[in-house]
């Protein structure tokens, strides 16, 4: 498995960088992994502002030559890996602009004039890795599952992603988070994963 590491939060001591490090440790135990890429999108000083004019059109952005490099892990990936906090309910913004930019039509999928359109990354699996201050179970009883609809069915099923795995972990800013347990369950994961 070749696994792309999309790790989301611009402070380095968070617990989403603890979850990094845990995810890393397993990947690197495990020999099913070939290869591992790390994409900080704050490191990166990723720019998620989407611009529309006369030269940056909507339609050419699957071909815009500043995201090269970006397309070119997707494509190359067989397992993406998103490590972000949940914030309002959401990923952060910093997210959500990489994911309006990278997965444009054309690139992700493509519109055949049909109810849906053909997803171009079939065969890829997802791992979506988030906290939050809250109740583990607040975005299910209180917001119908937002976060996990958005990530799975608005976004990775439109483009051809089926397979999906949440961690998605509550209560992170309290004494009684069992931070460790989680952190633990994280290079688990990693480590004994097959595909």
């Amino acid at each position: 498995m070749k696994t792309l590491i999309i790790y989301t939060h611009p402070n380095h001591e968070s617990l989403s960088y603890a979850f990094l490090q845990e995810a890393l440790k397993g990947c690197k135990e495990n020999e099913a992994i070939l290869d591992i890429q790390i994409l900080d999108l704050y490191e990166e000083k990723f720019d998620p502002i989407l611009i529309f004019n006369k030269e940056k059109r909507r339609r050419d952005m699957a071909k815009d030559p500043d995201l090269i490099k970006y397309r070119e892990q997707l494509l190359w990936a067989d397992k993406i890996v998103f490590i972000y906090p949940i914030w309002w309910g959401r990923p952060p913004a910093m997210l959500m602009g990489y994911i309006d930019k990278m997965f444009a039509a054309g690139f992700a999928y493509e519109d055949k004039g049909g109810l849906l359109p053909d997803g171009l990354l079939k065969g890829k699996s997802v791992v979506c890795i988030s906290c939050m201050k809250g109740p583990t179970l607040y975005p299910l009883f209180w917001l119908n599952n937002a976060h996990k609809a958005l990530m799975k069915k608005a976004l990775l099923q439109y483009v051809g992603i089926k397979k999906v795995k949440f961690f998605e972990f509550g209560n992170m800013e309290s004494p009684k988070g069992k931070q460790q347990i989680k952190l633990e369950k994280i290079y688990r994961y990693f480590k004994d994963l097959t595909q």
